[in-house]
């Protein structure tokens, strides 16, 4: 009896070890490919026009700026998000969602 239980929690143990290893593996070629996208995405648009991309670059920026502004400040309770605010909010807070996860996972990417 006490054996069973033994290797039924060997196999549950082994079974997480893996499936924690494979979800590492995953993390890590999704921010490979995530930082080459963004890398290539930046060669295209610098490619195709420098002053364009500095000024799209600038707005993307003061977007997320706003959207900052509007997520850390203290909205009263008669003004809610809409629109644009609630646009930009959204946008900062995938903004840095996506940053902490390369933060995290593309910091050991082989491909820089």
């Amino acid at each position: 009896m006490g054996a069973r239980r033994m290797a039924k929690g060997i196999g549950e143990f082994l079974m997480e070890l893996v499936g924690e290893a494979v979800a590492e593996v995953i993390l890590g070629l999704l921010a490979c490919a995530l930082l080459l996208s963004l890398g290539l995405i930046a060669y295209l648009s610098w490619s195709f026009s420098p002053r364009l991309t500095v000024a799209g670059a600038g707005g993307l920026s003061l977007f997320l700026a706003y959207g900052a502004w509007g997520a850390f400040r203290n909205p009263s309770k008669d003004r809610r998000r809409r629109g644009v605010a609630a646009v930009a909010t959204g946008g900062f807070t995938l903004a840095a969602a996506t940053a902490v996860f390369l933060f995290f996972y593309g910091s050991d990417c082989g491909c820089l």
